[in-house]
């Protein structure tokens, strides 16, 4: 009797745990639809895994300023800290996950304008801030998250023009920044991206990353240099132009080539946004907000970017995270409130069928806009 007890307790033990582990949690800042009258902002908490038993509840809601227009959300190296950049206000958010309740601080970027994406460096020490308002860098402390430096365009140049995506190569000391659109209309599109010296700020170049005629209103967004890569690689994509360029390093001239590898638009796919890599690095994937999916890249070859296939998520796919395991990717499905760019929702893609099996509306049918997603550490 004792020894069936005793297996009946390691069962219930078992289950419990089991039980607890089946969620995935998502961080998402949201703010209010168009149509809403009173404007709402905050970080919300929602399991996200189609297996759980809580699997779309919101779990937590933190309020956020209502004026804030909370825009991106990125981890330091080690996961300690979330970034939250705006885009209404010259204020980084800074939220210290090792403790809970989450502590969240403001850190003041006077010389940034509208904030945009946020790279770190490998020691963790330094991150960079993207500010497409005043059309500069920043570069901060990571460990005081205080600003130290800004970067501008050397000589009244605009070689750093509506700076929104960035990405880091430590191993070369380099830096791809794009050229996106002015913030208060999403006019005046860029066509290059910008190279920069990584430790000391310094404007190295300028690329135009479009086959067509200047202006060619190309808006490159997000550049993303694939790890482990050699030499190394980074894709871009243009926002405006639906295209997929790629910079390949030459080590002996200390210099990139740029190339156009794929052109989303020709299978009726515009405004592409982000990019995301698996584990394994072989595998690329890119979000385009109209009308919505994933393409999927086999990049096994860095330098030849296969076109396999693409994934429809809802209007204003953007966002992208993996599970833990890369079970799921989750699609956040909204860009600035834009029509026919906004839906609301998450889309859960199972990466072994390749297809949705689940969407959470929790966010949407609230009235509310999820901007960004990430999954807690």
């Amino acid at each position: 009797m004792k020894s069936l007890v005793r297996v009946l307790l390691v069962m219930s033990f078992v289950l419990s745990v089991s039980s607890a582990r089946a969620e995935i949690l998502a961080l998402l800042n949201y703010e209010t639809k168009p149509e809403q009258t009173i404007r709402r902002e905050g970080l919300a908490v929602i399991d996200v895994d189609p297996k759980s038993p809580t699997f779309g509840k919101l779990l937590m809601d933190i309020p956020l300023p209502p004026d804030l227009v909370a825009h991106h959300i990125y981890f330091n190296r080690n996961k300690s800290k979330a970034y939250i950049t705006a885009l209404g206000k010259s204020i980084l958010h800074v939220m210290d996950l090792t403790r809970f309740p989450y502590r969240i601080k403001a850190v003041p970027v006077p010389d940034c304008q509208v904030l945009e994406d946020v790279v770190f460096s490998e020691d963790n020490r330094i991150w960079h801030l993207t500010c497409m308002g005043s059309s500069n860098v920043i570069m901060g402390d990571a460990t005081t998250d205080k600003p130290t430096k800004t970067i501008s365009s050397p000589g009244g140049s605009t070689f750093i023009k509506h700076p929104h995506g960035i990405s880091l190569h430590t191993g070369i000391d380099r830096l791809i920044i794009t050229s996106t659109v002015r913030p208060s209309d999403l006019g005046d599109p860029g066509e290059t991206v910008t190279i920069l010296e990584a430790k000391s700020g310094k404007v190295l170049s300028t690329h135009k990353v479009s086959l067509k005629p200047s202006p060619a209103g190309e808006a490159p967004v997000e550049a993303m240099f694939l790890p482990g890569s050699n030499p190394p690689v980074a894709y871009i994509t243009n926002m405006y132009g639906a295209t997929l360029w790629m910079a390949v390093w030459n080590a002996a001239t200390k210099s990139f080539s740029f190339s156009q590898v794929d052109d989303l638009g020709s299978r009726g796919h515009g405004v592409a946004l982000e990019m995301e890599h698996n584990k394994k690095r072989d595998r690329l994937y890119v979000t385009t907000a109209k009308p919505g999916h994933v393409s999927i890249y086999d990049v096994s070859s860095p330098q030849k970017p296969k076109f396999l296939k693409a994934v429809a998520a809802a209007e204003g796919a953007h966002h992208l995270a993996f599970s833990p395991d890369e079970r799921y990717l989750f699609v956040q499905n909204s860009l600035l409130n834009l029509p026919g760019m906004s839906d609301g929702s998450i889309t859960v893609i199972d990466m072994a069928k390749e297809e949705p099996v689940a969407r959470v509306d929790t966010l949407k049918n609230m009235g509310l806009n999820p901007n960004c997603i990430v999954l807690l550490p």
